[in-house]
């Protein structure tokens, strides 16, 4: 019986096969569809990059345009809202993806602050509960996941604020019919118009743009409408310390 032989040999190394294609000048030597990153991907030149990103903004600023001409919506939601909130009402705010995260930011300001120091206000992003969001599309679907909690917690008068890039999505359309039903007011910021969420709330800002730049915008109009918020929450308090 031949005795194991343990001991170890080296292993030459292994080329992947993007850098056994990098000949000895490096990858600056490659010129077949631009040179060759250590992936295998092959990089874009500079100009062409810039070029891109210079579309980008180009057509977010487009985005912004479409926003600018519904600025009178945006400034009568900012007084609105801080009507009812410094009454003791309640904003409660809705989105899927990266229009959760959006939603979630417009509640974090109210809660917080935006620019200077003031009194917190009511609101509550409805993804944020995540053992809520998950029982009740476990129980009765993802269609009814924000509808549910806004019987659940919505007051007559109260504001729902739904965010979406599409204006298609299902869950934010039953959330506006909830709205309705409970006597709340409903608010969206949505892509493109006509679309079924717009056509479901009380009132809305219709965004004409791609879905990326909808989001992009809707960060702007989060903001503005703090600005607006915050103004007439000043003003407020101002004419009381007058009184």
């Amino acid at each position: 019986m031949n005795a194991l032989n343990t001991t170890k040999t080296s292993r030459p190394f292994r080329e992947t096969a993007a850098q056994a294609a990098v000949p000895d000048g490096g990858l600056a030597t490659i010129r077949s569809g631009g040179p060759l990153a250590p992936s295998g991907v092959r990089m874009l030149p500079d100009d062409l990059l810039s070029h891109e990103i210079s579309a980008h903004i180009d057509a977010a600023a487009q985005a912004l345009d479409s926003l600018r001409r519904q600025a009178v919506v945006l400034a009568r939601w900012g007084r609105d809202l801080a009507q009812h909130l410094a009454a003791g009402g309640r904003l409660l705010a809705a989105g899927n993806g990266g229009s959760a995260a959006e939603a979630q930011h417009l509640t974090a300001e109210l809660v917080g602050r935006y620019d200077g120091e003031r009194r917190p206000f009511s609101a509550i992003a409805l993804h944020g509960d995540t053992s809520a969001l998950t029982a009740i599309g476990n129980d009765y679907g993802y269609d009814e996941v924000y509808a549910r909690q806004v019987r659940a917690h919505a007051r007559h008068g109260d504001i729902v604020l739904l965010l979406s890039t599409s204006g298609k999505s299902p869950n934010l359309v039953a959330a506006a019919q909830a709205a309705h039903e409970v006597g709340a007011i409903s608010w969206a910021l949505t892509g493109p118009g006509p679309n079924p969420l717009a056509a479901a709330v009380d009132d809305a800002v219709t965004l004409d743009a791609r879905s990326c730049h909808v989001q992009e915008a809707q960060l702007i109009a989060i903001h503005a409408l703090c600005e607006c918020f915050d103004a007439c929450v000043k003003n407020d308090e101002s004419m009381q310390g007058e009184d």
